[in-house]
């Protein structure tokens, strides 16, 4: 069996945008923490599915920084990339911007680092690819992930 291709952490970037509710929000009408880890934790589990071709689930999640509130009303922009891989684990950066939606400018609001494991039907890790940094832009994303 050959081993698989590398892929490069530029292709393992993704996004996506969440409008905060009301039913996301703490006391003070920002969304709860715990809303925020919870969309984070889901990207990253996309972004390592994408690259492990199995099912991933969650190892450990690194320091977290809730550097500014997300208040009902605005959207948080979430966007993911793989930037290491093990045996079978993925180490995924999620950062999080928010701001009004009629409105261009984003704030960022919290980063953290994610490690996942890749498992087959039986919960068994599996063997994942290698991410390669293998352009200018990918060197840079590597060189920023560590939380």
């Amino acid at each position: 069996m050959s081993a698989p291709e590398p892929v490069r952490v530029v292709d393992t970037r993704i996004e996506t945008v969440e409008r905060i509710q009301p039913n996301q929000a703490n006391n003070n009408g920002n969304t709860h923490g715990g809303e925020v880890l919870r969309l984070m934790d889901e990207l990253a589990a996309v972004a390592a599915m994408a690259v492990a071709g199995e099912t991933c689930v969650t190892a450990h999640i690194g320091s977290v920084d809730f550097t500014s509130p997300l208040p009902v009303g605005h959207v948080a922009e979430l966007s993911a990339y793989v930037y290491e891989t093990g045996t079978s684990s993925l180490k995924i950066r999620v950062d999080v911007a928010g701001g009004d939606p009629r409105e261009r400018e984003r704030t960022p609001t919290t980063a953290a680092c994610f490690t996942m494991v890749a498992i087959d039907a039986a919960g068994t890790p599996v063997a994942v690819p290698p991410v390669v940094a293998a352009t200018d832009r990918g060197e840079r994303l590597v060189a920023d992930a560590p939380c």
